[in-house]
């Protein structure tokens, strides 16, 4: 399905086809990067639900320390379609390596930068200004990340597959969520409560620096992807006689298929945040359940994605990208009331019974969203257009997700108002599905 128009590069010189060995390492490389990226990004959202509140942002108040925190941790998917914008317009002009390697250069520096940041009580308002500015550097660079690591999977995967190949790049979330889970509760096991708030909380990030090696793999051992070496000699000579810009290609004529992307996925990336995130703080803080007991549970219910997300990319492939999708949609729909009364039970048991059974609708999802959002756009200006649509939905739904359920619970009281808000983001995804659905066919 593609819901763009035919490219205007069509009939370029062709690429010879890649091997399977390189299509591999091509995979491999950009599922690491994912994973390290993702690792790197959520370790900032455990952090802000047990820490960052009281170092960075002290008041009287534990509820405010947690919104200000939260508010940090939204700062960066405010950042994240500037990232996006300019990978974008480079990467649909200069490749999609380039941007991928620069992208994981700039998480790692940042990451590391906030894993030796000093507190608030060293040096004062610095403190939580440094911290803002860290995180939207986290930002700008997982915006750059996703769009590269994703096009460097599907255009080198073989006919048939692009879902399945997609879908590596997807994995490094859950990759992501385990291994910043992982991270935190050796870092917790080793230390007691003074010390894990003193030091122990910024192992994890200081760990981030390793990202830079994979960064350096990838520019010196990856290739350029096959459908962009195809459209590059096109482009130079377009860029002669006229001077392309990809995003000014998509505000003019493919605005609504960016918006209709991000609509369809804000739900998804919402409710993610809210059970890996939201939920973390909601059954430490409000529930008094044990810190290390829920981040186990987060851990071992996103470990079940692995193989989730894979199944449901390579079922796409078979079945369409939107019939996939909707379920997931759908399944997010019926659940989101369930999810909440369940985690109100304040028992460990139905509180992995509800976010597993959330956790498999989100894999659904997950798996073919890379290929639909690649096939939505042609591959000159496939970078720019997929990672918009990403982004926005990241903006509006995962960056402010745990910041609107704080605020949802203070003013009414109740997780049912969590719970309506989720099913409020699915009602504009499957909306959003369906028109999307429409253009297809009429494309057919």
């Amino acid at each position: 399905m593609d819901t763009a128009p035919p490219s205007p590069l069509a009939g370029s010189a062709q690429v010879a086809a890649p091997t399977g060995r390189h299509r591999r390492r091509v995979a491999t490389a950009a599922a690491l990067a994912s994973a390290v990226e993702w690792y790197d990004y959520f370790v900032f959202g455990i952090a802000a639900a047990l820490v960052l509140g009281d170092l960075y942002f002290p008041s009287g108040s534990a509820s405010a320390g947690v919104l200000a925190a939260f508010a940090t941790f939204a700062v960066g998917f405010l950042a994240r379609p500037i990232g996006g914008i300019i990978a974008g317009q480079l990467g649909d002009k200069r490749g999609r390596k380039p941007m991928l390697v620069l992208a994981l250069t700039l998480m790692g520096v940042a990451t590391t930068g906030i894993g030796l940041l000093p507190t608030y009580e060293t040096i004062g308002i610095a403190a939580p200004l440094l911290l803002v500015l860290l995180r939207v550097m986290q930002g700008v660079a997982v915006g750059a990340q996703w769009g590269g690591a994703m096009l460097m999977a599907t255009e080198y995967a073989p006919e048939g597959k692009r879902g399945l190949y997609g879908s590596l790049v997807q994995l490094g979330v859950p990759i992501g969520v385990v291994t910043a889970n992982t991270v935190f509760l050796i870092a917790g096991a080793f230390t007691d409560d003074a010390a894990f708030a003193s030091w122990g909380w910024r192992v994890p990030f200081v760990v981030g620096f390793l990202v830079l090696g994979l960064a350096w793999f990838i520019h010196t051992r990856v290739e350029e992807t096959p459908e962009f070496r195809e459209a590059e000699q096109a482009l130079a000579d377009q860029e002669k006689s006229e001077p392309r810009s990809p995003l000014r290609t998509i505000l003019r004529r493919h605005l609504g298929t960016v918006f209709l992307a991000g609509g369809s996925f804000a739900v998804n990336t919402a409710t993610f945040y809210i059970i890996i995130t939201g939920v973390l703080d909601y059954s430490t803080r409000e529930l008094g359940m044990e810190r290390d007991a829920v981040l186990t549970v987060s851990l071992c219910v996103s470990l079940t994605q692995l193989a989730l997300i894979p199944a449901s990319a390579a079922l796409s492939d078979r079945i369409g990208r939107l019939r996939i999708y909707a379920f997931g949609a759908v399944g997010l729909l019926v659940w989101a009331v369930p999810l909440f009364l369940l985690i109100d039970t304040e028992s460990l048991l139905w509180l992995a019974v509800g976010t597993f059974v959330t956790s498999c609708f989100l894999s659904i999802m997950y798996g073919p969203q890379a290929a639909l959002f690649a096939e939505l756009f042609t591959a000159e200006m496939r970078y720019t257009g997929a990672s918009l649509g990403y982004q926005i939905a990241a903006v509006f739904g995962g960056g402010l997700a745990p910041f609107v359920m704080v605020l949802l619970l203070e003013a009414t009281g109740t997780s049912m108002a969590v719970s309506g808000y989720i099913i409020g983001l699915a009602v504009i995804a499957l909306v959003s599905i369906r028109i999307l659905a429409k253009r297809a066919a009429a494309r057919d």
